[in-house]
């Protein structure tokens, strides 16, 4: 064989061992470590002596564990909600072809630039009621004005959606933009000719052309919802007391703070289930779909 035939058969795949290497190693070789610690008895340094799922039953136990879980099922609920309608809605508006089109596409997209430490800081400011909109507003003669979210258990989960969305629409924004922008103008022109109005073309013919953007834009949004951390960290801590901690900040605080690592690791593994509990009917409905046509 020659050289050149050599060289377009091989290379690409010394391109991409090292990636697909060190993927092996450090995702799934580090997932199957982890799952092993949910299975030991492991507290502050790793003991790899089976020990069975005693630790399932004890986090299943932990009324802080179903705390958490709640409050993710409130967060994750609300804010892939509300991130699709602001990002669709967003996506609608700029697509009429309007003026300084690309002004406000920046601006929509702009927080996602920004990493979510710095977003939960700055909404940690803006919701403070002795410095943020609580005092501007009482500054402006409104004394009785209150916005104290950021401190009220019962609130507090609130403001991590609010933030989370503020970061995130823009990003779904431009995810559906260019969904609308590959519809083809045929069919529109065709249903004005037919009479549809605009908001009827977009509810009959546009959106539902972008179930594989909808598809899409779940899938990261729920794992954005899932994995969250660093935005209720730099927010709140997940505090007040317990009303924002989500199992991240639950599996961060048994593993590294209180020396409850198989505990942690056992909280981390119900994540991934989670995820996958997401992903692969998601996916499953995507790709029978796709086969049927639709």
């Amino acid at each position: 064989m020659r050289l050149p035939a050599l060289a377009d058969r091989w290379l690409p795949r010394l391109v991409l061992a090292p990636t697909i290497a060190a993927s092996l190693v450090f995702v799934y070789g580090f997932i199957a470590l982890t799952g092993w610690l949910s299975l030991t008895e492991s507290r502050m340094m790793p003991n790899y002596e089976y020990a069975g799922f005693a630790k399932y039953a004890e986090l299943f136990e932990l009324d802080r564990w179903w705390v958490a879980a709640t409050n993710l099922g409130i967060f994750g609920g609300l804010f892939i909600a509300f991130c699709l309608a602001a990002g669709l809605l967003m996506a609608i508006f700029l697509d009429q072809k309007i003026r300084a089109e690309g002004a406000l596409r920046a601006i929509y997209l702009y927080p996602m630039a920004l990493s979510f430490i710095v977003t939960g800081a700055a909404w940690k400011w803006i919701l403070n009621p002795s410095l943020g909109m609580e005092n501007l507003v009482r500054g402006w003669g409104f004394e009785n004005f209150t916005f104290d979210w950021l401190v009220d258990p019962d609130m507090a989960i609130y403001t991590v959606v609010i933030a989370g969305m503020w970061q995130s629409s823009g990003f779904v924004m431009a995810l559906f933009l260019a969904g609308l922008r590959g519809v083809d103008d045929s069919i529109i022109k065709a249903a004005q000719v037919d009479g549809a109005s605009l908001p009827v073309i977009y509810r009959r013919i546009v959106i539902p052309s972008l179930r594989p953007v909808f598809f899409s834009v779940l899938l990261i949004l729920a794992h954005i919802a899932i994995k969250s951390f660093d935005l209720v960290m730099a927010l709140t801590a997940g505090g007040p007391g317990t009303a924002t901690t989500v199992p991240a900040v639950f599996m961060y605080q048994y593993s590294f703070s209180r020396g409850q690592l198989a505990l942690g690791a056992a909280s981390s593994m119900m994540m991934l289930a989670t995820v996958l509990a997401v992903l692969v009917p998601m996916m499953y409905l995507e790709t029978k779909g796709a086969r049927h046509g639709r």
